[in-house]
């Protein structure tokens, strides 16, 4: 047995296949959420994996308006943004900003966790975040997946 004759796969964009899932996200944790859903953008959980290229799926998550947070991180979390101006400082909990977009809490927490850069943008593009029951997604016939 030659040992140059084993060489590491790097998937190339041909290679590619991407498929659609459905995550439900009542009663989940945002944190536990937020990193099965990065490794399934990115594919991680693919025999294909290359950690430079977008291997992963395109996932629609429901009902993200009802997760949750473990501890008393709902009431004492804080979303920090500026305005650009000399104190200018937004700081909002969770409850806040589930009154005005509740699907920012779920989007936020799992661009966080995926790379910076052009590659993560790119990744991010393939998340679908909707706060009901419905979704207009019903034509790629996504897979629901249990997390």
């Amino acid at each position: 047995m030659n040992v140059n004759s084993f060489k590491t796969y790097s998937a190339t964009p041909s290679d590619i296949q991407r498929d659609w899932l459905l995550v439900d996200a009542e009663h989940q944790t945002v944190g536990r959420l937020a990193s099965n859903v990065a490794a399934l953008l990115r594919g991680k959980h693919k025999p294909g994996f290359t950690p430079h290229m977008d291997t992963g799926d395109f996932v629609v998550i429901i009902n993200a308006d009802k997760v949750r947070f473990s501890g008393n991180k709902e009431t004492e979390k804080e979303y920090f943004r500026h305005t650009g101006y000399p104190g200018g400082v937004k700081l909002r909990t969770p409850q806040e900003v589930r009154q005005k977009k509740p699907t920012f809490i779920l989007k936020n927490a799992v661009k966080g966790m995926l790379p910076k850069g052009p590659l993560g943008r790119q990744m991010i593009k393939k998340l679908k975040v909707y706060a009901g029951n419905e979704h207009p997604h019903e034509a790629q016939n996504p897979e629901k997946i249990e997390i």
